[in-house]
């Protein structure tokens, strides 16, 4: 029976090849930013610190420092998810795909893990009017003045091609042949091949059979350098038992004749007549 792992290798479609690497980058994309929000938290706290020192909002910059925590250990997890679900997508599993269309349909929705942090951020905006807290747009002019120049376009860059990236992988791990690929196949039957072995069972070996030791004195046969074995020895016929003659038929016994009786002696008798 032929492997089902080997085959499903062997035959592995280039559409489930291309989205395990769009998903390796997505992870690699995801990964950037994330270190790249971790490296201006301390920015951004002390651009709100200063904005909304002296109003009601003061000490908001907290939450926005553990949100984007949060926000970047969350990216920080999908990433890893989305690697593992790579490889077990390119050895076929099923499952994974399943998976995969889930966490990358939450990912999609969130409309990615750089973009979330954005919005997470941009939401903590306080509307002005309350106690003279600044606008939206004050904040905004504030993180760009003191973010380098290139965060904004670089951040927004990895959003759009993370989303990209996500997208494609998910199209291509529903087409017919991924479709055909992650379907279990079935096994097939593959006719022995005479005089191989059973598998799964060790082949015989034949062992020559044991020689007697030669005789003592006994010369090597002409031409051919050995010594002849010893014949095996006579085993005498067992001997068979006597057949035992049919029994004669049985006779009437015989009576033996009344013995007869024997002559009186007259001599001493003076009754007996004068013999003449």
């Amino acid at each position: 029976m032929a492997d089902p792992t080997s085959q499903a290798a062997a035959a592995r479609p280039a559409s489930v090849t291309i989205s395990s690497y769009l998903l390796y980058l997505y992870a690699a994309l995801g990964l950037i930013g994330v270190i790249i929000g971790l490296s201006v938290i301390g920015t951004s706290a002390d651009v709100y610190r200063e904005a909304y020192e002296g109003t009601s909002a003061e000490g908001t910059e907290a939450i926005v420092t553990v949100t984007s925590v949060i926000v970047a250990v969350v990216g920080l997890l999908f990433a890893v998810a989305f690697v593992v679900l790579a490889i077990f997508n390119n050895r076929g599993k099923n499952a994974s795909r399943i998976v995969t269309w889930v966490l990358g349909g939450i990912s999609l929705c969130c409309s990615g893990v750089s973009l979330a942090a954005t919005a997470v951020s941009g939401g903590m905006n306080i509307e002005s009017g309350q106690s003279g807290v600044p606008d939206s747009a004050e904040i905004q002019r504030r993180l760009d003045e003191a973010l380098p120049g290139w965060y904004t376009p670089v951040t927004t860059t990895i959003a759009v091609l993370s989303l990209l990236a996500l997208l494609v992988a998910l199209i291509l791990l529903a087409l017919p042949p991924s479709n055909e690929f992650f379907r279990k196949p079935a096994p097939v039957w593959e006719p022995p091949v005479p005089g191989a072995a059973y598998p799964g069972y060790p082949a015989y070996q034949q062992v020559p059979p044991a020689t007697a030791a030669p005789a003592p004195g006994v010369p090597p046969a002409p031409g051919t350098g050995t010594i002849p074995t010893a014949p095996p020895p006579m085993v005498p016929p067992a001997a068979t038992p006597p057949v035992a003659p049919p029994p004669s038929p049985a006779t009437p016994p015989v009576t033996p004749p009344a013995p007869e009786a024997p002559a009186e002696d007259t001599r001493d008798n003076p009754n007996s007549p004068p013999s003449q």
